[in-house]
């Protein structure tokens, strides 16, 4: 496998290797010494062997996706066969075998369920959430469209039991089973290349494939954009050099050659794979900080070119932890806990009764209030404590704990604990404070959906039923009115609507005399007096509403795709702002789906949709790609986010797959191109700014470079006129000073634009072109104007050397070496290296943005005459660079042997005026050119910061942050 992931990556890299070689060439021809062809070869191949080698590692890595599903098969299982109960290994197990399951028990195969005992199964890999399913053997359902964690009949492979027993009869097995099908879609090939109606069609399918791959015309956006780029380079190349043959009427002897030869070079940057790969190397390393790791180095630039990012609900959006939202007792009002940034701490976030704060200290004075608190607390069988002080936190204030919070137990019962414990009311309190003691307790059954505990005080002679669970559950045991049932029932549905898990809480006083009925459950569970209802969800991260909003203002379109309730996904998706409180009528009914009614729409259909959903409930694995694929099909940039084995599938069709590190399944992991290690879609904007600010200083060095690639051949053609004694060109430039400036001052200036920090508006943007990519008409532009001021102005400093002071002497065979004819040809090639050195160390500095002038690039933190000055210091890399370039250009001009016999140039003197003439004239030209730009909007002509309310306005911004959708077909412009 191994070896098959480097030959694959090498045949990639096949047009960019052909390239490299053809500089190989230049080296042998241009010279005579075999340890100087060593050093070219050597040099060029690192070059081409390092992206290779991060690109090989990396996809070794991530191509295991497969093998972590093996994981989740149970090694054995107890079967029934011949009315004998057996123990077999789960791959024998055919479709009719009876299969018992206990707690703890991996689920073999997918299993219809006739008989249960308060069964319970994990599901988050198939639903991605995370609370248990109670299961009922008794239902039937007649739809078979219906979500998976709906099926409450039915276990499946690769879920757990979390309670209870149970016993089925297998009805899937293998690659029938769900978690099979998610495999499926794992391996499915999007889309099927080589297909065709017949053998010829389906052979030129394969070649044409073969092909594709071997250019590199695959990937990601940047990728393929490149691999372009990288054959019409090849292309000019071969042509630059034809040019020079024919301007020789094809009289190819070795100065011709080596001339050719050199023009074609010069149009190669050389240094471009080694500055990429280091950039995204470095940018992986700044995402590392931001909790995101980057799996597939090429998924980092692509993320910032993403416009639509789909997310799963639980433990991305939310916190992954339920806590207790709003309690209703009658005789106390409405209690609303807001802001809960650690669900196990009861300081955290405040509550409010009833619109006002109130002081947790004091509220357990009131007397139904202190009965819910109690009935809370003790019915309850978690543990809630802070690890500072884990025997005696409940009997004190909790105030006064530490921040270390710890929970055990069933997310429902702990955040009731919680609830509890912010009113200094915890069980551990209770029971020790008033020394109660425990008479009766009937467990939570799946079937009656209800728990009920007794308790007695040691001072009083009477107990005490607490009881809890769900409203239809409790409201036939309440001693209660029609009208009071009426009410509580409308309680009830209203915190239902607002996506919360609603609880129905109730009291009872048992006298003495009925202690002997305390083991009857029935005669408890009657005649409850009502105390309260709570409601409980998932609470959003307190980052996911800014963080949405911030993609909003991106230009970036939002989706929650989950597994939970359509009410309870609603709910959350209008807290965090992915849907607004105003909707255009015409979407309503699209814009929440359930995933019964998506999974029902043929792709025509969904295409007709004006805006695809903003949230789709109740998601199925195969919802998920259809979901990813629709947006294909619109020319979207998907990023998608999962942590279970149901999300996988959809990670991997998605343009960039983002998976959760702490609580994420390894087979999301290996799906994905990135992985959160905090879980939090937050570091998914992060992920998207560090992209955005690749994307733009990938521009940048790309600007460098071409700028100093056609100077080079601009100076290198028009120099074909100039002839010595034998009718041979003189090189302006010689090769080893083309391959200098090449490799040695231009990549680390382009190494320095690559470390450029982003934009302060870099977030208020629209998402760029992905059609257009890196090279945007401008761009081309600008790279075409700046190279002519660069190639003109060296070949002017050429001209001026020779024809000035030097007469027009081109001297005699002065491409090979010095002799006393070839002074001035020397000092004229020494004045154009100074010259076109200084001028590119310049340009490093001017395209750091390409539009506003090098004397004010950073308005929004600098301002005034000297504000070029910390402009320029906050790139360290970039000035020490320049600094460099400046430093190291004076040993090559002046140290002996270095100069005459490796560079073909001699030391200067008076030539330095022409240098620093030239550099002054390229700047008055090149500011210019950024005012005309400015002046006339040429190009992006973003002289001005953008702010928060521009992109605001720019996307329609609803009140709450939602953005209108774009229609069908429209673009990003």
């Amino acid at each position: 496998m191994a070896l098959s992931f480097g030959i694959n990556d090498y045949i990639e890299g096949a047009v960019i290797t052909a390239v490299i070689l053809l500089n190989i060439v230049v080296g042998y021809v241009a010279s005579s010494s075999p340890i100087d062809i060593y050093r070219y070869s050597h040099a060029e191949m690192m070059l081409m062997y390092e992206p290779v080698e991060h690109s090989f590692v990396q996809d070794y890595r991530a191509e295991k996706t497969i093998l972590s599903l093996q994981a989740l098969s149970a090694p054995v299982s107890k079967v029934v066969r011949d009315g004998r109960i057996e123990s077999v290994k789960a791959e024998t197990l055919v479709v009719g075998d009876v299969v018992q399951l206990a707690v703890g028990d991996m689920i073999p195969a997918d299993l219809r369920l006739f008989d249960c005992i308060n069964a319970s199964t994990d599901e988050a890999l198939l639903t991605g959430e995370s609370l248990p399913i109670s299961k009922n053997p008794h239902l039937v359902f007649p739809a078979r469209e219906m979500a998976v964690g709906d099926r409450t009949n039915m276990a499946y492979s690769g879920s757990t039991m979390t309670q209870g027993r149970a016993t089925g009869i297998v009805i899937a097995t293998a690659m029938d089973t769900e978690v099979g099908k998610i495999a499926q879609l794992l391996r499915q090939q999007e889309p099927k290349a080589v297909a065709g109606s017949n053998v010829v069609q389906r052979t030129f399918n394969r070649v044409k494939s073969t092909l594709v791959h071997i250019l590199g015309l695959v990937g990601t956006p940047l990728q393929v954009k490149l691999s372009k780029f990288a054959l019409i380079l090849f292309a000019l190349a071969i042509m630059l050099a034809i040019i020079v043959f024919s301007a020789n009427e094809w009289d190819v002897h070795g100065e011709v050659l080596i001339y050719g030869i050199c023009v074609a070079v010069a149009v190669i940057p050389e240094s471009l794979i080694a500055v990429l790969t280091i950039t995204v190397a470095v940018g992986t390393k700044a995402m590392a900080k931001g909790n995101v790791v980057v799996r597939k180095l090429q998924a980092l630039e692509a993320v910032g070119g993403v416009t639509n990012i789909c997310s799963d609900k639980t433990g991305t959006l939310t916190q992954g932890r339920m806590i207790a939202r709003k309690a209703w007792v009658p005789d106390a009002g409405t209690l609303t806990v807001h802001d809960t940034t650690n669900p196990f701490d009861p300081r955290s976030g405040f509550v409010q009764m009833d619109g006002t704060n109130i002081d947790t200290d004091h509220v357990g004075s009131n007397s139904s209030f202190s009965t819910f608190l109690k009935a809370i607390a003790l019915c309850n069988l978690s543990s809630v404590y802070n690890s500072n002080d884990k025997t005696s936190i409940d009997n004190q204030s909790v105030t006064d704990a530490g921040d270390n919070w710890t929970a055990v137990g069933e997310p429902t019962e702990i955040a009731l604990h919680v609830l509890a414990l912010r009113f200094n009311s915890g069980k551990l309190a209770l029971l020790q404070g008033q020394q109660r003691k425990q008479l009766a307790e009937f467990p939570f059954d799946s079937a009656i959906k209800r728990m009920t505990v007794v308790y007695q005080d040691s001072k009083c002679k009477f107990a005490e039923a607490f009881a809890k669970g769900a409203a239809e559950s409790m409201l036939p045991l309440l001693k209660a009115s029609d009208e009071k049932k009426a009410e509580i029932r409308y309680t009830v549905d209203s915190m239902a609507g607002e996506g919360l898990r609603v609880l129905c809480i109730a009291h009872k006083i048992i006298p003495e005399n009925e202690f002997g009925q305390l083991s009857l459950r029935q005669s408890v569970e009657q005649d409850l007096e009502f105390v309260g209802v709570v409601g409980l969800y998932d609470p959003p991260r307190v980052e996911t509403p800014g963080a949405v909003r911030k993609c909003h203002m991106a230009g970036i379109t939002v989706h929650m795709l989950t597994g939970d309730h359509i009410k309870t996904a609603t709910a959350i998706a209008y807290e965090v702002g992915i849907l607004g409180n105003v909707m255009p009528s015409a979407q309503a009914s699209t814009v929440v789906m359930g995933a019964e009614e998506f999974d029902k729409l043929s792709d025509e259909e969904i295409d007709a949709i004006e805006a695809l959903p903003l949230v789709i409930a109740r998601c199925s694995p195969t919802t998920k790609v259809r979901m990813v694929e629709a947006m294909h099909r619109r020319y979207a940039f998907c990023v998608m986010t999962g942590d279970g084995v149901n999300d996988s599938p959809a990670l991997k069709h998605a343009d960039v797959g983002i998976a959760m590190g702490k609580n994420g399944s390894d087979v999301a992991k290996e799906a994905a191109d990135m992985v959160l290690t905090d879980d939090d879609f937050a570091s998914v904007v992060k992920a998207v700014e560090e992209g955005r600010r690749l994307f733009d200083n990938i521009q940048k060095f790309l600007m460098h470079l071409l700028i100093s690639n056609i100077a080079q051949v601009i100076l290198l053609l028009l120099a074909l006129t100039f002839k010595d004694a034998d009718e041979n060109s003189v090189f302006p430039l010689s090769p080893i000073q083309i391959l200098w400036v090449n490799l040695i001052t231009s990549s680390f200036l382009a190494l320095g634009l690559g470390l450029e920090e982003s934009q302060p508006d870099i977030m208020y943007r629209p998402p760029h072109n992905l059609r257009v990519g890196v090279f945007t008409r401008e761009l081309i532009i600008d790279k075409m104007v700046y190279g002519t001021f660069m190639g003109s102005l060296c070949l002017l400093a050429f001209v001026t050397v020779v024809y000035g002071a030097g007469g027009g002497n081109l001297g005699d065979d002065c491409n090979e070496e010095w002799n006393s004819t070839c002074d001035v040809v020397f000092r004229a090639r020494a004045t154009t290296y100074a010259t076109i050195t200084f001028l590119l160390l310049v340009t490093a500095w001017e395209v750091k943005h390409f539009t506003r002038s090098l004397f004010n690039l950073d308005p929004a933190r600098y301002s005034g005459p000297f504000s070029i000055f910390p402009v320029l210091w906050r790139n360290r890399f970039l000035f020490w660079a320049v600094c460099a370039g400046v430093v190291i250009v004076f040993p090559v001009v002046y140290l002996p042997v270095v100069n005459k016999s490796v560079f073909k140039h001699t030391a200067i003197t008076w030539e330095w005026g022409i240098v620093f003439g030239a550099v002054a004239v390229y700047l008055a030209l090149v500011e210019s050119w950024k005012a005309v730009k400015r002046a006339f909007g040429i190009g992006s002509a973003r002289a001005k910061v953008l702010t928060m309310e521009e992109a605001e306005m720019r996307v329609g911004m609803f009140p709450n942050g939602t953005p209108t959708l774009p229609r069908r077909g429209e673009t990003e412009k």
